[in-house]
């Protein structure tokens, strides 16, 4: 269907007639036009009995005066007040009859029969023509009539003209303010529905992309900072995230279909072997093939011990732990193999014990891993090669370093190296799949902390940086981070 057909055009306004915009903006409209009217109204009607009120107690105040008049001069000298009167310009109407109902003095010319017929009666609007008007056009009085001696008769009374006109101004002023409140409303609705509608649109349009597989689509932030972009903000956030997430789900299935093809291609070969001559060597193939298959599982527990410890879904406790006797227990498990390496392993620590809080069998492993690198590293290019590690207290908190005189990690390289299954590729032809610094990276971001791989000139120089115990939040040390420890650690460090 064509975007400017007649039937484009009827769904486009049916979809703007189905908008919360519009429903909220009815809505608003009947209640503020209700609410106009009724104070519009109110005004008016009370403003209209105000004035009534006026003009009766004025109406009662003259004919009180007449009559005292009445009563000292009688009916000529109130007549001779009444032709002075009535040559005054202004609302006020008088009228004496005889008693046949012809006029005698006063400024009215024709008032109904009836009205003369009805004396001390209450005051009432009645229609009446001026006396000085040539044209037969009538107008409307409140008057009271009062019966003299004799049958003559007293009409006073106000004009009402006045009130007519106030109150078709506010008749009026109705109308325009109602038909007013329904244009504005009718705009600002056309307005805030169209705004609406259009970034409604642009994310039903980002999300198709994203469906259809395309996760590099974002929601449009258009700078304004209202709650449309506040939510696109959010949204990109965690579509960025788990654009990350998917990327790095792409990269380890790769690297796994690509570095476990080789293990798995020679333990198979080697089974085969061992069936098609069994007296030859089989012993020895299956042990080699265990070994292998050892390696595997390693690599798999290091995979399980990663995940587990990004995802904080294990039940190890965190709390105060010395971190000079971790880092000892880790120079005496290793010692052994550093001397068989020709590698120097020290350690540097200050003369008082250093607490942080943790999860020892996670730092500990950590450690072990960023030795169990240096060592081999430094150790196959180096003659004299040796690996310091050293604890020191900072302001921020701790800092544990793992530094070796090898050849250390190309800047370049360094940020990529602590990903999983990534390994340079002078590094192919050694042993291990490139998880080691990926578990020390998922270690240190579980302890709120940062891993930094810095030039040790020569060499690579490993920092684990962890935070205070006062810089954690108390979810932190309280229930999150005795949820989020790491999986066990059995088999998760060496070779990896």
């Amino acid at each position: 269907m064509a975007k400017g057909s007649p039937a484009g055009k009827a769904g486009g306004r049916l979809r703007l007639l189905r908008t919360t915009a519009f429903k909220l903006a009815a809505v608003y409209l009947a209640v503020f036009t209700i609410f106009a009217a009724f104070l519009i109204f109110y005004i008016a009607k009370n403003t209209t009995q105000l004035l009534t009120t006026q003009l009766a107690e004025a109406v009662d105040q003259e004919t009180r005066e007449l009559a005292r008049q009445y009563e000292v001069g009688g009916l000529s000298r109130v007549a001779r007040i009444i032709d002075r009167h009535s040559r005054q310009p202004g609302a006020s109407l008088y009228l004496v009859t005889d008693p046949n109902g012809d006029i005698i003095v006063g400024n009215v010319a024709a008032v109904p029969p009836e009205v003369l017929a009805r004396p001390d009666s209450d005051l009432h609007p009645i229609p009446y023509r001026r006396l000085e008007e040539d044209t037969s056009a009538d107008h409307v009085a409140l008057v009271r009539v009062f019966a003299l001696p004799g049958g003559f008769r007293l009409l006073v009374g106000r004009d009402i003209g006045e009130r007519q006109r106030f109150v078709a101004i506010i008749r009026q002023a109705l109308i325009l303010t109602v038909g007013l409140m329904v244009v504005l409303g009718l705009a600002s609705w056309l307005f805030v529905s169209r705004r609406v509608l259009k970034r409604i649109d642009s994310i039903s349009a980002t999300s198709r992309q994203i469906m259809t597989g395309d996760l590099s689509g974002r929601l449009e932030v258009t700078g304004t900072g209202d709650e449309f972009d506040r939510l696109a903000l959010s949204l990109n956030t965690m579509l960025a995230r788990i654009e990350a997430l998917m990327i790095g789900l792409k990269q380890v299935s790769d690297n796994i279909a690509h570095d476990l093809k080789t293990p798995l291609t020679r333990m198979r070969n080697r089974v085969e072997a061992a069936l098609a001559h069994p007296d030859d060597g089989g012993r020895e193939a299956l042990v080699t093939t265990l070994e292998d298959a050892d390696q595997l599982i390693r690599t798999f527990n290091a995979l399980l011990m990663i995940a587990r410890t990004e995802a904080g879904s294990s039940g190890l406790a965190f709390g105060e732990i010395d971190g000079s006797a971790v880092v000892a227990d880790v120079v005496e498990l290793y010692e052994p193999l550093a001397e068989d390496a020709g590698v120097s392993l020290s350690a540097d620590l200050p003369d008082e014990p250093v607490m942080l809080y943790g999860n020892r069998e996670l730092l500990s492993q950590a450690l072990a891993n960023l030795v169990d690198n240096a060592v081999k590293h430094a150790g196959e290019v180096v003659e004299d090669a040796h690996v310091t590690i050293e604890l020191t207290r900072v302001k921020e908190g701790v800092e544990l370093s793992v530094a070796d005189n090898g050849p250390g990690i190309p800047e370049a390289d360094r940020p990529r190296v602590i990903e999983r299954f990534v390994r340079l590729d002078e590094s192919r032809t050694r042993p291990g799949f490139g998880l080691g610094l990926a578990l020390v990276a998922a270690v240190t971001k579980l302890h709120h902390g940062e891993l930094r791989l810095e030039d040790a000139a020569p060499g690579l120089r490993a920092v684990l940086a962890l935070p205070n115990e006062r810089a954690l939040t108390d979810d932190a040390k309280s229930s999150e981070a005795k949820d989020q420890a790491a999986a066990a650690v059995s088999g998760g460090g060496k070779g990896a």
